[in-house]
């Protein structure tokens, strides 16, 4: 028999009879967990492209900044700024790609280059992301070497230096393995634990006298014992479940 609400009725919600239903299907969590960690790793051993990065260093100061003055170091700063745009510019990225032979759109070279300028100095880290590491390295070098060229003729400068050059990574940057078979057994076994926790909140049988009082207002005037042999049958086979779940 269901049980009927009415509008303003709440729903109660048993955390007790939650708990346990999660702990009997302990295993069922458990197989979650490694099937979605397994998944997880599957994923991005097999589908997922590892991507290796390359990184080189420059230096940038004219020929009219010096080390005297505040103001040389805020010119300084100030041609960071601007090297940051003529790096990735169209022109740039354009010859690098020429000069590399790559089939390749401006667009998509620009995805693949990163700057980054740290706080107070003059310095510009240029790091370039590929599926080829040997490739990633020789995109970085022809971006700092063309970009060096570039700002030196347009803004009638002394060349950045370029401090450190790109080497060929040997490990991948991405995927994250590890952390992706986290993520894929957390998310298994949360889909799993809400599923039980649905299948109990909407579970509408009437299994004690409380329900019955309480979701058809009738008074429980006697109950029926539950008989010797249905019991022992029950028992019985909780200890073969009970069994089971030890073996």
């Amino acid at each position: 028999m269901e049980k009927t609400y009415d509008v303003d009725d709440e729903i109660e919600i048993d955390l007790r009879e939650i708990f346990y239903a999660l702990r009997a299907r302990i295993w069922v969590i458990i197989l979650a967990f490694v099937i979605g960690g397994t998944a997880a790793v599957l994923y991005s051993e097999v589908v997922l492209t590892p991507m290796y990065s390359s990184t080189t260093m420059v230096y940038i100061l004219s020929k009219e900044t010096t080390l005297t003055s505040l103001a040389d170091l805020q010119i300084g700063s100030q041609l960071t700024k601007d090297y940051r745009v003529v790096t990735t510019s169209r022109p740039v990225l354009q010859e690098v790609i020429d000069n590399l032979n790559m089939d390749m759109k401006y667009e998509e070279l620009n995805k693949k280059i990163t700057l980054d300028n740290p706080s107070d100095t003059r310095i510009l880290s240029i790091t370039a992301i590929d599926p080829d590491p040997v490739r990633a390295k020789a995109i970085v070098d022809q971006v700092a070497s063309v970009s060096s060229e570039h700002i030196a003729n347009i803004m009638e400068m002394t060349p950045p230096k370029v401090i450190e050059e790109g080497i060929v990574a040997e490990e991948k940057i991405s995927p994250h393995v590890q952390k992706n078979a986290i993520i894929g057994a957390l998310v298994a076994v949360f889909v799993v634990c809400g599923l039980v926790v649905l299948e109990v909140v909407l579970n509408d049988t009437i299994k004690t006298e409380e329900d019955v009082e309480k979701y058809l207002q009738l008074s429980v005037l006697s109950s029926i014992p539950e008989r010797k042999d249905e019991a022992e049958k029950k028992r019985r086979k909780e200890r073969r479940k009970k069994q089971k779940r030890a073996g």
